[in-house]
């Protein structure tokens, strides 16, 4: 039964039957194939182009790989519970709206929040990582001193991620299926390139770079991260800091864990599924097998082409390292302009569908009327275009203005949350809703759900002071938010009451 105020339920029937609700209804054109594509398409980027060399420099060293096995099977039980509620619940949201059905709607409200957090902050952030390989694809044709970036007075200007998120945000206002078919296509130029560095990469490699295989722990100084900038975990257990050791592993488990971000973005899509039950989970768990293999292949061939010293951020020119980094310093340059290159392709679909997600996100989100129901309004092709609009506007306005340092924490502490309320969402529907059909089961209920929340939490423990103190801040803007207009406003709240609901805007 729906409760009164901030614990008011949103029933599951209700949920799938606003699917059909005429202005806000979305297309149905997509198959599981689609999904695995959307999946390895966001997945496949920033994390194994930029994070791999510089995480193996800062924190772990060759143990590196490690820290994405774990960081893979954190992400492998929280699939298994986003698989389940996907597959019963095929509407658009992912873990606001099964939060709305489970822990009510002030969590909900939270989770939308903390979504926003790890999509829009998550596109932004990517958006400047293109803009960098931009900047080096363009230095090849039109030679060193070209830049994508241009200052009016003291304000710096991103022009080349603001480009690549017009452009995008254009893409995704014609129409899924059409997002779809692009991203395929440059999926599969990324993916061949990252079979290219782990072929290629091989014959480079040096057995003596293996050792240690997991370095000493390196004392607290200038280099360390130490304070608000090392662990939390670290500094509660006594670590003077969380570079490298036991506690730089697990802070690199932490850091590569937005290498993964992506696969829960598969459940976002839904709505759009021809056959949710089933596509739903088989995109989720393609796209997590395929680059889980890819990422441990290419973090073992790195750290073996080149001392992990050398893959500091301290180490050379003091610039951060990436995957041509490895071949450069091994005098392969023109393996470092492919990868370049392929980079560049692969940032142009994690930016895309980030934004997609976060679009689908706020969509639901208005559609329930805790945010401005005109959002929700779908165009003759099916696709939110006001949703479209302002989300590519925030994104653009903070790629182009705001510097992209620690956002790849901040989106992580956001999604590893929104991991263990789906991961406890499973275990709530369990017992209030057991007569509810679903495609998909996660097994060994209830260890699984909670060796999920398990691994979540730990994960969250090893980012940084900072980062929990930045994610606290923005928890409670939220929380202002929703008292302010979101509790007012809520379509649930007035069919309670016995009020007309307010319809989408023409």
């Amino acid at each position: 039964m729906p409760g009164n105020g901030l614990w008011r339920t949103k029933s599951i029937e209700q949920s799938i039957a606003d699917t059909d609700e005429p202005g806000t209804k979305l297309r149905r054109n997509l198959g599981a194939w689609d999904l695995t594509v959307f999946g390895v398409a966001v997945v496949i980027g920033a994390g194994i182009f930029t994070l791999t060399a510089r995480t193996a420099g800062d924190f772990a060293g060759p143990s590196v790989s490690l820290a994405f096995v774990f960081a893979a099977i954190a992400c492998a039980l929280a699939a298994l519970c986003y698989a389940e509620f996907a597959s019963t619940v095929p509407v658009a949201g992912s873990a606001y709206t099964f939060s709305y059905a489970t822990f009510g709607e002030f969590m909900a409200w939270i989770i939308g929040w903390d979504l926003i957090l790890e999509l829009a902050v998550g596109a932004a952030a990517v958006s400047k990582g293109w803009s960098a390989y931009l900047e080096t694809v363009l230095s090849y044709i039109f030679g060193k001193g070209t830049k994508t970036t241009f200052e009016i007075g003291p304000v710096p200007v991103d022009w080349g991620a603001l480009l690549v998120v017009l452009v995008l945000a254009t893409l995704l206002a014609v129409g899924t299926k059409l997002s779809s078919r692009f991203s395929m296509v440059i999926t599969g130029i990324k993916v061949a390139v990252v079979l290219f560095v782990i072929v290629l990469g091989i014959f480079y490699i040096k057995g003596s770079n293996y050792t240690p295989f997991v370095p000493d722990a390196q004392p607290a100084g200038e280099s360390a991260a130490t304070g608000v900038d090392q662990s939390l975990f670290s500094l509660v257990a006594g670590g003077g800091s969380s570079a490298f050791g036991v506690f730089g592993l697990l802070a690199a488990a932490s850091l590569v864990f937005f290498a993964f971000i992506g696969f829960d973005i598969v459940a976002t899509t839904a709505e759009e599924t021809r056959n949710p039950q089933k596509a739903v989970p088989r995109g989720i768990f393609g796209s997590l097998a395929i680059v889980t293999v890819l990422y441990v292949a290419v973090s073992l061939v790195v750290v073996g082409m080149v001392n992990y010293k050398d893959l500091a951020t301290s180490a050379g020119d003091g610039g951060k390292k990436t995957l041509a980094s490895a071949f450069a310093a091994n005098g392969v340059d023109w393996a470092a302009n492919i990868i370049s290159v392929g980079a560049l392709a692969g940032l142009t679909t994690v930016v895309m569908v980030l934004m997609l997600g976060q679009i689908r996100i706020i969509f639901a989100m208005s559609r329930d009327g805790l945010m401005p129901r005109g959002l929700a309004k779908t165009g003759e092709n099916g696709t939110p275009k006001r949703a479209t609009i302002v989300v590519g506007s925030l994104v653009a306005v903070a790629a182009t203005f705001f510097p992209a340092d620690k956002l790849e924490e901040m989106v992580n502490v956001g999604t590893l949350f929104a991991f263990v309320l789906v991961s406890a969402g499973v275990l709530v529907l369990r017992k209030t809703r057991p007569d509810l059909p679903r495609a998909f089961r996660v097994p060994w209920v209830p260890v699984i759900p909670i060796l999920a929340i398990i691994a979540c939490v730990w994960l969250m423990l090893n980012l940084t002071v900072l980062t929990w103190l930045r994610f606290l801040a923005w928890m409670a803007l939220g929380v202002v938010i929703y008292f302010a207009y979101s509790r007012r406003n809520s379509l649930l709240g007035k069919q309670n009451k016995g009020e007309v609901p307010t319809s989408v805007s023409d």
